[in-house]
């Protein structure tokens, strides 16, 4: 998985999905100062990429959650990745609304599912880890028997880890912001007078830039 997860870090990089700008810091929706940004929609878009990440998960699930039954992905960003990787694997597919519908049925998990059912979570991205797990204890709540979740990529904020580590759930990720700001590194996208900032920015990423 080493050699996928610096491919994948080569990619998000290459199409800008992820942008680093340490001296131009990006404002997040929560407010919070960054020097990173990341929109793993923009994989959708490239079909080399996306057929990439599809494998990987589709590895991943093959080797850490072989008794997967259903794979449901996160609203929104996830819905796409779920659904490539439940076609791949042959098992049924849903996606998870991070709230009940306000009309129709007032679904919050849209699709069919048994009770029971062993299920992989797909995620685009996990920063500090709320939307994520609100889709897990969903699935909990409505009877899935979550095995675990998978994501593209992690902040690997200690929040996120933390929060996993209390719900009880299983996370692998792909690629995480380690391999990234090293691979980024390596292939010239920034300098090692960069590598500190972007480093002391993950250990305290709500203070950040404040002073």
């Amino acid at each position: 998985m080493d050699t996928y997860s610096k491919k994948i870090a080569e990619y998000l990089l290459q199409i800008k999905a992820i942008k680093l700008q340490p001296s131009n810091p990006f404002t997040w929706a929560s407010g919070w100062k960054s020097p990173v940004y990341t929109d793993n929609r923009k994989t959708l878009s490239f079909p080399e990429v996306r057929k990439y990440i599809r494998d990987a998960f589709v590895m991943m699930i093959n080797e850490h959650y072989p008794d997967a039954e259903l794979i449901a992905g996160v609203a929104t960003g996830a819905i796409s990745h779920g659904a490539l990787v439940a076609d791949r694997l042959e098992l049924p597919f849903v996606y998870v609304r991070s709230g009940a519908k306000g009309h129709g049925l007032g679904n919050q998990i849209e699709g069919f599912y048994e009770e029971g059912q062993k299920t992989v979570v797909i995620e685009d991205l996990i920063s500090t880890g709320s939307s994520s797990l609100n889709a897990v204890r969903t699935l909990r709540d409505a009877g899935c028997q979550v095995l675990g979740l998978a994501a593209i990529f992690t902040y690997e904020f200690k929040k996120s880890e933390d929060a996993f580590i209390a719900e009880n759930c299983r996370l692998d990720t792909l690629t995480s912001y380690t391999t990234l700001i090293r691979t980024a590194l390596e292939t010239g996208h920034i300098s090692e007078d960069m590598m500190e900032t972007l480093r002391n920015w993950r250990l305290d990423p709500e203070n950040w830039g404040r002073n």
